[in-house]
């Protein structure tokens, strides 16, 4: 079952949307009152956009500071490289601005791997001579920048993103060490770090040899950190560590990752639905695969347990939720 990084990052973007904002945009944070923030519903655009993608990921109502002025934000998260960003990027924009008539401001967080080549930030057309379009975007993409720049960052966003920065492989334990060490000593609540661990560890899962070298680093922590680093850590995680020493590099990572989809998609139900009794985890804990899959998509539309509930309820009868 592939990971939904769509979905991944709209829950962390949403979490910490003055963060990001912080980090990447810091000359339009100044410009807003970030206590006025309203997240909205996107639109499907069926007639504008390819099969595959037809819904925007992010869009933020904000307010200009000690003005009235209502503006836009489109942040879009990009999990795989698109040669047409520029032109969906666009489209969006078009529909957005018919639909709204106001300021919007787009911006593209592209978190692949690689190509590490620069995204468009614009879309343009000309005829002749004469220039009909000229649309910039703002692009953060996280393969151009170096996790060592956010060392000791305050930010704790920061801190979870220099997962999926550049890093060379044999620095990937490392980076993950970096990690829990900072979200360790910063100030947030236990669920914002668990959710923030947990990212780390979706897209930093260890094999073998990679997790020794990790255990060796935090067993040279004080213990203050050793203990919150542990606390972090999900139970998976450790087993899964303990199991690659024995199993290999190859099945540990396997494993891992399988397990950690699971443990993502409690948290991101907790969050949603508030605490889940344990037998509900136990019924979450036995889906399969395809059922997890529809189970992730079908989250974005709870609104409480009983939504949860009545899902497990018709799937337990037979009839596809």
């Amino acid at each position: 079952m592939a990971l939904d990084h769509d979905g991944i990052f709209k829950q962390l973007l949403s979490s910490f949307l003055v963060e990001f904002f912080e980090l990447f945009a810091p000359d339009l944070l100044t410009l807003l009152d970030p206590s006025a923030f309203i997240l909205l519903q996107t639109d499907s655009f069926v007639d504008l956009l390819d099969p595959d993608r037809r819904t925007a990921d992010l869009l933020i109502q904000a307010q200009l500071r000690g003005a009235a002025t209502t503006i836009l934000i489109h942040l879009e998260h990009q999990a795989q490289h698109d040669d047409v960003l520029d032109r969906r990027m666009f489209r969006y924009f078009a529909r957005f601005y018919d639909r709204y008539n106001t300021l919007i401001a787009p911006l593209a967080l592209c978190s692949y791997r690689s190509p590490r080549r620069t995204a468009a930030t614009s879309h343009q057309m000309a005829v002749g001579r004469r220039r009909v379009l000229d649309f910039q975007y703002q692009v953060i993409q996280l393969n151009q920048l170096a996790w060592r720049d956010y060392l000791d960052h305050p930010n704790p966003l920061a801190t979870a993103l220099m997962a999926c920065m550049r890093m060379a492989p044999k620095e990937r334990w490392l980076v993950k060490a970096a990690c829990f060490r900072q979200l360790a000593g910063m100030p947030l609540a236990p669920a914002q770090q668990h959710m923030l661990a947990t990212f780390v560890s979706i897209y930093l899962p260890l094999n073998g040899p990679e997790a020794e070298r990790f255990q060796a680093e935090i067993a040279t922590w004080q213990p203050a950190p050793k203990e919150s680093m542990m606390e972090f850590m999900n139970e998976w995680e450790l087993k899964g560590m303990r199991k690659g020493k024995k199993e290999g590099m190859r099945k540990g990572k396997k494993k891992g990752i399988d397990i950690g989809k699971k443990e993502l998609l409690l948290h991101i139900l907790s969050l949603r639905c508030g605490s889940l009794p344990a037998v509900v985890q136990a019924k979450i804990n036995a889906l399969d695969a395809a059922q997890i899959l529809a189970l992730s998509e079908a989250l974005l539309g709870f609104a409480s347990l009983d939504d949860l509930h009545a899902w497990l309820a018709q799937l337990e009868l037979g009839a596809a939720p």
